[in-house]
C-alpha cells in the first residue's frame, strides 16, 4: 500500500483520519509536534515522528526518505478568535509551514494533497447556507492563513501539476479533541468546564448560530478522498447540516453530561454572527452516507471525556497583541 504522511495525527481530526487509513492497510507517518495533540491519540500501526512542519529541513528529509505518495495537511493551530492577537505565530504554523510541504510534495512527485481548510474562509456571508462558490471573505487571520493555502494549491495545480482535495470542516467535536484549550473547540470548552465544577462560559447573547459537525460524519470522508478521482482539484464544506444557537448548544451539552445547563455570560468578542454551510456538492460527489444528530454524537463524545477526565487549561505563551484582548482571556 502507498505511504501516506499525515501532520498533526496526534491531534483530534488528525489521529482520526490516521485511524481509517491505517485500518485500510496504508503505510501511515504521523508528523506531529505534541503543542495541541497527545500520544495517546496516537493509533497502532502508525510511524510517529515529533516534529513541526515549520522545520523544512525536517520535512524535506522525511519526504525524500518515505517517498509519500499522498499528504493529508492537518496540522494547524485553529484558534480564529485568538488569531487576531498571535498574528506571526498563526502565519509562520499555518501559511509558512503549508507551504514547506507544499514544496516538498512538488519535488518529491507526491500523488495528491489533502488539505483541511476551514468555514472560516468565507467569513460573515449574506448566502447561508455557505456552498463553495460563495465569494470569500475571511475576517480573521487564521481564515485568511488557510484561504493563502488554498490559492497556492491552485496555483501549484496550475503550475507543476500537483493534485489536491480541499475540505472545509466547521465545528467539529468528538472524541480525541482537546478539551484542555480555553480558546476554540467549543464543545470540548463546555464539556471541561463542566468537569470542573464551572459554569459554560458564552461570549455574548449565546445568539450566534453554527452547525456543529461529529467526527464521525468529517474524518472517513477526508480519509477515503484520495480514491475518489472525482474529488480530485475540487473543494468540499464537510459536517453537519443543522444550525444551533450557542445557548441551543450549552442546554444540549449539559443535558449530555447529565447535569442542568449552567451559563456565565462574557462580553461579546468580535466573530462571525451566523455560519453554516451546504454539503450538496460533498454528496454529490462522495454520495449520502448516515450522519450523526447533534445529542448522539454529544453523548459519544461526553463518554469519552468521563472516562478521560477533565484537564487544565493552559494560557497560551506567545501573545503579540494586547489591545482589545478579551477579558475572560486574561489571567
Amino acid at each position: 500500500m502507498s505511504n501516506i504522511l499525515i501532520t498533526g495525527g496526534a491531534g483530534f481530526i488528525g489521529s482520526h483520519v490516521s485511524e481509517h487509513l491505517a485500518n485500510q492497510g496504508y503505510k501511515v507517518t504521523v508528523l506531529d509536534d505534541l503543542s495541541g495533540g497527545y500520544k495517546d491519540n496516537l493509533v497502532n500501526g502508525v510511524k510517529f515522528v515529533q516534529g513541526c512542519i515549520t522545520d523544512n529541513a525536517l520535512v524535506d528529509r522525511l519526504f525524500a526518505q518515505d517517498k509519500y505518495e499522498y499528504v493529508f495537511h492537518l496540522a494547524a493551530y485553529a484558534a480564529e478568535g485568538l488569531s487576531h492577537f498571535i498574528k506571526r505565530f498563526n502565519y509562520t504554523n499555518n501559511l509558512i509551514g503549508s507551504v514547506n510541504l507544499i514544496n516538498a510534495s512538488i519535488n518529491h512527485g507526491v500523488k495528491c494533497f489533502v488539505f483541511t481548510s476551514s468555514i472560516a474562509v468565507y467569513g460573515t456571508s449574506p448566502l447561508l447556507p455557505v456552498r463553495e462558490e460563495n465569494p470569500s471573505h475571511p475576517e480573521d487571520p487564521y481564515g485568511i492563513a488557510k484561504l493563502a493555502v488554498e490559492q497556492e494549491l491552485a496555483t501549484s495545480r496550475n503550475m507543476f501539476g500537483l493534485n489536491y482535495i480541499i475540505f472545509r470542516p466547521h465545528n467539529v467535536y468528538g472524541e480525541r479533541q482537546n478539551i484542555a484549550d480555553k480558546y476554540r473547540n467549543v464543545v470540548g470548552i463546555f464539556m471541561n468546564q463542566i468537569m470542573l465544577g464551572k459554569p459554560m462560559t458564552v461570549f455574548g447573547d449565546g445568539t450566534q448560530t453554527r452547525a456543529f459537525s461529529y467526527i464521525g460524519d468529517v474524518a472517513p470522508i477526508i480519509a477515503e478522498s484520495i480514491n475518489v478521482p472525482e474529488a480530485y482539484n475540487e473543494i468540499f464544506n464537510v459536517g453537519a447540516d443543522q444550525p444551533y444557537s450557542i445557548n441551543e448548544l450549552a442546554e444540549a451539552v449539559a443535558a449530555s453530561m447529565g447535569v442542568n445547563p449552567q451559563i456565565r455570560y462574557l462580553p461579546a468578542r468580535n466573530e462571525v454572527q451566523n455560519a453554516y454551510s451546504s454539503h450538496e456538492k460533498l454528496r454529490r460527489i462522495f454520495g449520502n452516507s448516515q450522519t450523526w444528530d447533534l445529542q448522539s454524537g454529544l453523548e459519544r463524545m461526553a463518554d469519552w471525556v468521563k472516562a478521560h477526565g477533565a484537564r487544565s487549561s493552559q494560557d497560551f505563551k506567545q501573545i503579540e497583541v494586547l489591545k482589545n484582548f478579551p477579558k475572560a482571556w486574561q489571567t
